[in-house]
C-alpha cells in the first residue's frame, strides 16, 4: 500500500471514531473522512478491525524506523527509549485512540482478536530494544513488556502534558515493577530485561 493513502486511510479511521466512537465507525465513513472512494477501501480492508491491524503495524514500523538505542546502555534505558517512542507515534491520532480505548470495554471480541496482536508488537519492540525476544526467556520478556505497555498506556489516556511527563513516570514505574517480578522468578540475567548475550566467538 502506499504510504500515502495509508496514512489518509488511518487518519480518516481515527476521525471517524473520534466522532462516532468505535461501534460507530463503519467502512463508508472511514472511506469518506479519509477521502477515497468506498471501492478503494474495499481492496485495502474487509471490516474495520483490518484497519485496527494496519495502525498497529504501522507504529510498529514507524518505532523500528527511529533511531537505534545505543548498545551500550543499560537494556531498561532502551526498552524506555523505545516505548516512549511508541507513545510519540500515537500521538497524532490521540482523540481517537482514547475514544476506542474507552469504548473497547464494551467490546470484548474486539479486545480479545488485538490481545492476540499485541505480543506480536511487543516482541518487536524488544528487538528495537536490541533485547532477545526469542525462547522460553523471550517470551517471558514478552508478556512482561505486555504489561509495562498496557499500565503506561492507562496513564498515557489522561496525560495532556506536551512531553508526556505522566506517561515517562508510568513507563519508569512499570518497568521497576517488571523487573522487581523477574527477579523473585529469579530468571537468567537478574530480570526480565537483560540485554543480548554476545556471540560466542568460534574455537581458535
Amino acid at each position: 500500500m502506499a504510504e500515502g493513502i495509508e496514512a489518509r486511510l488511518l487518519e480518516g479511521l481515527w476521525r471517524t471514531v473520534a466522532e462516532h466512537g468505535w461501534r460507530g465507525t463503519t467502512l463508508s465513513r472511514v472511506a469518506e473522512a479519509a477521502g477515497l472512494p468506498l471501492a478503494e477501501l474495499r481492496r485495502l480492508a474487509a471490516c474495520p478491525f483490518d484497519l485496527l491491524k494496519l495502525h498497529g503495524e504501522a507504529v510498529d514500523r514507524a518505532v523500528l524506523a527511529g533511531t537505534v538505542p545505543d548498545p551500550a546502555s543499560p537494556a531498561r534505558e532502551r526498552l524506555f527509549d523505545v516505548l516512549m517512542r511508541r507513545f510519540d507515534a500515537l500521538q497524532p491520532h490521540r482523540a481517537g485512540i482514547v475514544r476506542f480505548l474507552e469504548d473497547l470495554p464494551r467490546d470484548p471480541l474486539t479486545a480479545l482478536r488485538l490481545a492476540r496482536l499485541l505480543p506480536v508488537s511487543m516482541a518487536w519492540m524488544l528487538e528495537a530494544a536490541r533485547v532477545d525476544a526469542s525462547g522460553p526467556l523471550g517470551l517471558a520478556r514478552v508478556k512482561g513488556l505486555c504489561g509495562v505497555w498496557l499500565a503506561a498506556s492507562r496513564t498515557w489516556m489522561n496525560d495532556a502534558s506536551e512531553d508526556l511527563s505522566a506517561t515517562m513516570a508510568a513507563l519508569d514505574r512499570a518497568l521497576d515493577r517488571a523487573e522487581q517480578i523477574a527477579r523473585s522468578l529469579r530468571l537468567p540475567e537478574g530480570d526480565l530485561l537483560a540485554p543480548r548475550p554476545e556471540p560466542t566467538p568460534p574455537p581458535m
